[in-house]
Formats: C-alpha cells, structure tokens, sequence
C-alpha cells in the first residue's frame, strides 16, 4: 500500500542544507519580464505627458495676475509689461455672494503701472477736464485704451470703458486695494466715511470694505504663499546649514554605533527625553507669561481658523496643549524604555553587528545619497507637470453679472461679439470677463485624468526607487552574512554587485511590488479627495466609514510595506520573482514569529529615537535661531513672518536625513536576521555544517548556546 503524501505546511517547509550555497546567488534570469514591460510603458507615457504638458502649460498664469482679457500684467515684452497691478472697475460688486462661487469678482479688470491716489468720478474728471487736461491724462491710467473723455456716464457703462470712481488704494499683492485708516477709532478711506460710487448714489466705507473682503478670500491662500516664500529666501542659507549638520550628526551616530552602541543607546534615550523636556518647559513657561495678558484667555474655538498662524501662539491654550502632548510623548518612552529594557539588549547586539556589516561595506553609507537624489528628481518631475497641466489652455471666459441673478450667469461667452448679443440686453451690467484656461480640445477634455495619470506614476516611482535601495543594500549584506570569514570572504564590490542585478534582472519585480503598493496609496488619495469634495454633504455614518476605511488602507499598507521589504532581500539573494519571494519570506517569518516580533519592533524603536534625537537638536537650534534667542552668537534671520515655516522645514529635513542614514542600519539587521532565520535551517552549527552568525548573536537570539564542535561529533 502506497504511502500517504504528507500535505504541505501552512509555513511551508524549512530550507534544508545545500554544501554549493554561498550567498546571493550569482547565476540569475530576468523575472516578472511583462510588469517590466508595463512599468516601462508608463515611464514613457509619462515623458510623454511631461512633453505634451510642457507645450500646452505656461507656469506664468500662476505668477502674473491675468486682466478681463486674459492679459498677464507685468509680463516682459508684452503691452503690460509696465503694468504690473490688477485694478479692479467697480469692487463693490466684489461683494456678490457669487464671488465665493465662481471664484471671479464680476467687474471690469485691467492692468495698470500704479494704484488711484485720490477720490475722483467720472462726472468731476469731465467737468475738471474742460478747464485741465491733466484730470484725463491722470483718470485714463484707470482706462481702457478705447475710452474718450467726451463719452457720456450712459455711453461709458454701456461700453465699460471707464470706472464711474476711483478712490484712494495702494497695492497688495499686485492688485489694487482701498487703503483703509482708522481715524480715532472709526474706518475711513482717504480721511472720508461715504463717498460717491460715481452714479449718484453715496456708498459708505464699510461696503467697500465688504467688497475688499470679498476678493480678500480668495486671496488669503495665495498671500500666506508669499509670505512663506519670502521666508524661505530669507533663511535657505540657514535651512541648509541645519540640514548639513543633521546629516554630519547622522553619519557620526552611525560611525559611533559600531563602536558603543549601548552607551549610544543611553545617550539617545537621555537625550530625546531632554529635548521633550525642554519642550514642556518652555511650553511651561509661555504658559505663565501669557497669564498676564487678558487677550490670552480665548479659547481656540472662539477665534475660529485664522490666516494670520500668529494668533494661535499668543493663547494659553495654545501652549497648555502642546505641554499636555509632549508629557503624554515623555510618558510613554519613559513606559517603553521600562517594559522593553530587555528586548533592548538584542536590539543593541544587532546594531553592533550591523555596524560590522556596515564597516566592511562602507559604501552603503553613500548610498542614501543615490535615493535623495532619485527621489527629489521624482518629485521635481511631478510637481512641474502638476504646474503645467494646472496652466494649460486658452482663455476661456463667462458671463458674470452683479446680482448673480442672471440666467446667463456663467456661460460661455466671446468678449469681441458680447456687447452685440442678447445678453446684456436680458442683464443689465452683465460682463463677459476672462475666467480660466481651459478649451474642448481632446486634450483638455481629459485633463483630469491626466492628473490622475501623474499622480499614480508618481507613486509608483517613488516606490519602485526605495524598492531598488532596499534590494541593492539586502543583496551587500547578505552577501556579509553569508562569508564564512569576514571580511576575506566577501565578494568584491557587494553594492555595486547586487545594484546591477537589480537593474538588469529584477527591475520587473520591484516594479510589481511598488505597483502594489501605489494602488493602496492612490486609493488612499482618492478617499481623501473625496471626503475633502463631499465635506460639507457628510453625515455621522458617512464619517464613521471614512474612518474605518483610513485605518484599512493605512495597515493594509504597513503590512505590505513589512512584506514588500522581506520579499526584496529574498529577490536579492535567490533571484525568484516577486510572488515567490514574497512567499518564501512570509513562510520564514511564520516559522519564527516570535523571532520576529522580539527584533523588528524593538530595533526600530532603537533607530527612532536616534531620527528623535537628531531632527530635536536640529529642531532647538533652529527655534533658537529663528526666533532670535541667539543674537550674542549668530546673526540669525531677522522680521520673519511665519518663524515656524523655516522650522518645520528644518525639523522635517533633519528627520528625513537621519531617516535616509539609519534606514540603511534597519534594512542591515533586517536582512542579518532573515539570513539568520535560514542559517538555523540549512546548518546546525557542527564542523560540516558550521553556523555563519556570531555566538554571541546566536545565543542571544536562540536564548541557548551552540552546540560544542566535540560534542557534536
């Protein structure tokens, strides 16, 4: 009777020993050939869109403010190059609700060299006119070309040549707004509170403050842009130097691992729980200093979203918050460092071993560089395509009327023939100004999905260049572990080896496990935009799902980004494609879960409070210096608007440089101790089948010693 197949194992089966394997293997073939193909596919659509978008966008519809016309003010080697300023016919209608909706003032709007700096109707410049040409010569700036004095008020609204006032303004952000005072407690413009809008009708300073308001709030974004923009050229040179030392500051931790990696440890923890100290005492302080200030006792929800950050710093709330948050952050690394101390010592003993690893193959330290580099031409690429789609086009324009009332009201309309058609015969006042750009064009009729198409390829590079660090750095050490006396036995050139195997045969399969991880993250952005979209038409259960489906996608991604990552060390060393890989890492895994849970967390832990306590030194140096405490030693930046901005961008560099040098430590003891997990399965530590990991590591990790060469014989 014939014996009965054993069924395979859920974990599959342990890898048995193979007296020819050395390590990566060096005989390999091309696999996951046709996600190759694909990927190459659309690395070639999207240079094609980046060619097609760069002759249909032009970036300086984003800098220019553009008149009724289209017309950029400002623009070199056009009629407006001298005029620079948006000057607004009649701003009161700015006022409109439908300002909000159509995101246009509906008033006539030209480009003009300078702002009005006196009240003057149309009425009074005609009267004036007859005694001293200079009233026209003054009052047509304000003018269309077209226009003559010896119109009448009728002529010149029915043609829309003229505004019927001007008053006092002064430039901001290159438009021309009313230059409001206040006058003993009471708003005025121009030592005036009414004054006439030029048809007879006297209109008060606070209207015109509402119209003002009404093209302000289209504004504010654009206005905290400037302003951020301008503390960034104020402090780059200070950014970078915060940046330069954060990566010097990285690299000598990485350096000094190799060598007293506890006594490192020590000084990590010590010295993230002093920066969050530090935090909660200056939160402290401020909180106390504010005490004396009565503005300060408003809550945040009584100032509502404000433009102006400014505001939220001179609450105590503000900064009874942020102490509450950093002592919950204190809290719990000072539980974590309690309840981990253990797991902590083999967190440092495969650091130590890393930093061997590391030592001998030292261009791994370099290697970062190369991501930085893929990685910023990625985002560079994406975003001047984003620019260029978002400003291709011909000028289209609409139908905007006073009221908003029209039936007309944003259709399409031709400016040349406008005046002649029915339009402003059924709305009164009704204009066809310039609106967008935009066209029917193939191309524009699928702009949208041309966004979407950038966004994903974007995604799916910047994926597919981590994937191909992870993999070329899995394939040098495990090309470490798998010497049996180091360093004579390494291959030369390690890096570079697994770099081009990589490339030349596996670029399909890290194209397909970065594929993957896309999709889950363009779903991710697409129910953020979504929820964005639909905000205000939500209701609890549509929330409640929003919610639940965040925190799907967000550990559906974690969980694959842990298996994408094993899957690459064991494409690195065996050369399968991606799904075999992924299975064969998942079954080593299963079979030493517990294995896993003790070194994969912990050793992160380990690494997070170095990027803590890098970016936080970085971070105090840079509050210190940005909001002037250090006068006596640097001559920091001075009248900065938003100190906060250089910052955070201080802060956020620093961590994503000590992110770039310690993930290089992290996919080192990963890869030890995948190649660990196989090394207890092929050998069993005798004289034929010696072990390749350390003793020490190996007593640490198995909580037993191996076992005697004599006994074993």
């Amino acid at each position: 009777m014939a014996r009965k197949r054993k069924p395979p194992s859920i974990k599959g089966d342990p890898r048995t020993y193979d007296p020819n394997f050395k390590g990566p293997v060096v005989n390999r073939n091309s696999t996951d050939v046709l996600c190759c193909f694909i990927f190459v596919l659309f690395i070639l659509g999207y240079i094609f869109l980046g060619l097609i978008a760069w002759s249909k966008g032009d970036p300086r519809r984003v800098t220019y403010p553009a008149d009724s016309q289209g017309h950029f003010c400002g623009q070199k080697g056009t009629p407006n190059e001298n005029k620079s300023i948006l000057f607004y016919f009649n701003m009161l209608r700015c006022a409109s609700p439908s300002v909000m909706i159509n995101l246009q003032c509906p008033t006539t709007q030209i480009c003009v060299s300078k702002c009005p700096e006196k009240f003057l109707t149309y009425m009074e410049m005609q009267i004036l006119y007859k005694k001293d040409q200079s009233y026209w010569n003054y009052y047509r700036q304000f003018c269309k070309s077209t226009a003559k004095p010896t119109k009448s008020l009728t002529e010149i609204l029915i043609d829309d040549d003229c505004p019927t006032a001007i008053f006092p303004s002064r430039p901001f952000l290159q438009r021309c707004f009313p230059a409001f005072s206040n006058k003993n407690g009471t708003l005025t413009i121009g030592n005036r509170i009414h004054f006439e809008d030029g048809s007879g009708r006297m209109t008060n300073v606070l209207e015109l403050r509402e119209a003002a308001h009404g093209i302000n709030r289209l504004l504010d974004a654009r206005e905290i842009g400037l302003k951020v923009f301008e503390d960034y050229a104020t402090t780059w040179y200070w950014i970078l130097i915060g940046l330069t030392i954060a990566m010097v500051l990285s690299w000598m931790f990485l350096v000094l691992l190799r060598y007293i990696a506890g006594f490192l440890f020590w000084i990590f923890m010590f010295g993230v729980l002093g920066v969050v100290g530090y935090g909660i005492w200056y939160c402290v302080q401020e909180y106390i200093r504010l005490q004396k200030h009565p503005g300060a006792e408003l809550t945040l929800y009584e100032i509502g979203i404000q433009t102006d950050v400014k505001m939220y710093f001179q609450l105590k709330q503000t900064w009874f918050a942020l102490m509450i948050i950093l002592c919950i952050v204190e809290a719990a690394i000072i539980l974590l460092l309690i309840f981990l101390r253990k797991r902590i010592r083999l967190a440092i003993i495969l650091l130590k071993e890393g930093s061997k690893a590391i030592g001998c193959i030292p261009s791994t330290l370099v290697y970062p560089v190369l991501t930085f580099i893929l990685l910023s031409i990625c985002i560079s690429y994406w975003v001047v395509i984003a620019v260029f789609l978002a400003t291709s086009g011909i000028p289209v324009y609409k139908v905007s009327a006073p009221g908003g009332t029209c039936i007309h009201e944003n259709k399409i309309c031709d400016p040349t023939i406008f005046n002649t058609t029915e339009i402003p015969k059924v709305c009164p006042g009704a204009l066809c100004n310039f609106a967008f750009f935009g066209g029917n064009s193939l191309y524009h009729q699928y702009i949208t999905a041309l966004h979407i198409y950038n966004v994903f390829v974007f995604l799916w590079l910047i994926n597919f260049v981590i994937a191909l660090g992870q993999c070329a750095l899995a394939g040098a050490f495990a090309a470490y572990y798998w010497a049996m006396r180091k360093p004579t036995d390494i291959p030369p050139h390690p890096l570079l080896t697994s770099f081009g195997h990589a490339v030349r045969y596996h670029t399909g399969s890290l194209a397909f496990g970065s594929l993957i991880l896309a999709l889950i993250q363009m779903l991710k952005v697409i129910l953020e935009y979504l929820d964005r979209r639909l905000k205000n038409a939500q209701n609890n259960i549509a929330k409640f799902l929003h919610c639940c489906l965040g925190c799907c996608f967000w550990c559906l991604e974690k969980v694959v980004k842990f298996l994408n990552r094993n899957a690459y060390i064991m494409i690195a060393i065996y050369g399968k494609n991606f799904c075999k890989s992924a299975r064969d890492a998942f079954n080593l895994l299963m079979r030493n879960i517990l294995k896993v849970t003790v070194t994969d967390e912990v050793t992160q832990f380990v690494l997070l409070l170095g990027k803590l306590l890098v970016s936080g030194l970085i971070g105090i140096l840079g509050f210190l210096l940005f909001t002037q405490k250090l006068p006596a030693i640097l001559g920091g930046p001075t009248s900065l608007n938003y100190y906060w901005v250089p910052l955070l961008t201080v802060i956020l560099g620093s961590y994503l440089i000590a992110h770039g040098f310690f993930s290089v430590y992290a996919m080192c003891v990963e890869t030890i101790f995948l190649c660990f997990c196989e090394d207890l399965e092929r050998n069993d530590g005798s004289t034929e089948r010696p072990y390749f990991i350390t003793p020490s590591l190996h007593e640490i990790l198995t909580k037993r010693r191996p076992v005697p060469q004599i006994q074993k014989e």
